[in-house]
């Protein structure tokens, strides 16, 4: 009698558990790409004391750090750093922000950014874990300042310098990250999200740029630093493209989901697990109430 074959149809990613613990009731800063803003959505709707991104969407080191930097410091924004997007957008925006905090005018846009700025600064004060989720090792220099932007606010190519991080630059821009954390423990991740415009190689070589960087720093911080595997839980757990969106470079809110919930079994405490789920069924009665 033949013996019956049982078909593996994916690698699984093993994640393990982490040395460091998340909690619905530890303050928490998430900042990161457009991935992080899913994860971070996700932690604060659920029930976490969480800010997400308070300057906005970020995806590389240098302009993480910046952020960081403005948000620890808790400086306000000022006028001269102000800029019109460009391609007949006309609003105010800074090359601080991602284009969704832009507004009118710059009155208008400096309340907005520095009442975000602010709040954030109040809850860096207290926070007791930082997540971080890179995107690219791709960086855009504005060719005037000099100044790494976080956005090129739709202005012309020939302003900008691009380039790619090394290894070495990443793990140090990482270090002075870990300067300000100060003791405060740190996850890291990768963005799942591939930047074809980059070409499929150079996409390889960003994201292998930002786990060696990010592997160089938790080798020098071992007791506040872990690393959760989104990215690798998404090119090899989820290859196939039923998990990806209609663009077939970002996740599908079916693996944005399976991945929120393997970032729970890897961080959070198996004590919080019934208080978790309670959150999301209250989440969801909301959330059907809304639409209803």
């Amino acid at each position: 009698m033949a013996t019956k074959t049982t078909l593996k149809l994916n690698t699984p990613v093993d994640a393990g558990k982490s040395k460091i613990a998340i909690s619905l009731h530890k303050p928490t800063l998430i900042l990161g790409s457009c991935f992080a803003e899913n994860i971070g959505n996700a932690m604060v709707t659920n029930g976490f004391d969480a800010v997400v991104n308070p300057l906005g969407t970020i995806y590389n080191p240098v302009s993480l750090l910046n952020s960081l930097t403005r948000i620890s410091a808790g400086i306000p924004f000022s006028a001269d750093e102000c800029v019109a997007i460009g391609a007949g957008d006309g609003r105010i925006c800074s090359f601080n922000h991602h284009t969704s905090n832009a507004r009118k005018t710059v009155d208008e846009f400096l309340d907005h950014v520095n009442g975000r700025l602010a709040a954030a600064h109040e809850h860096w004060e207290k926070t007791e874990l930082l997540i971080v989720t890179l995107g690219t090792a791709w960086c855009f220099r504005h060719v005037e300042t000099g100044f790494v932007v976080t956005n090129c606010l739709k202005h012309l190519a020939n302003e900008f310098s691009r380039f790619r991080l090394s290894v070495g630059e990443c793990g140090e821009t990482l270090e002075k990250v870990m300067d300000i954390v100060k003791g405060r423990d740190v996850i890291f991740t990768v963005s799942p999200i591939r930047h074809l415009a980059d070409g499929a190689h150079g996409n390889a070589l960003s994201k292998a740029t930002l786990l060696m960087g990010i592997e160089a720093t938790m080798e020098r911080h071992t007791s506040n630093a872990a690393y959760f595997p989104s990215y690798e839980i998404m090119t090899d757990e989820l290859r196939d493209y039923r998990f990806y969106a209609d663009d077939m470079t970002h996740p599908s809110k079916l693996a944005e989901g399976y991945i929120f919930d393997r970032f729970m079994d890897f961080a959070l405490p198996d004590a919080e697990r019934q208080e978790l789920e309670e959150n999301i069924k209250r989440a969801k009665r909301l959330a059907h109430r809304d639409i209803g």
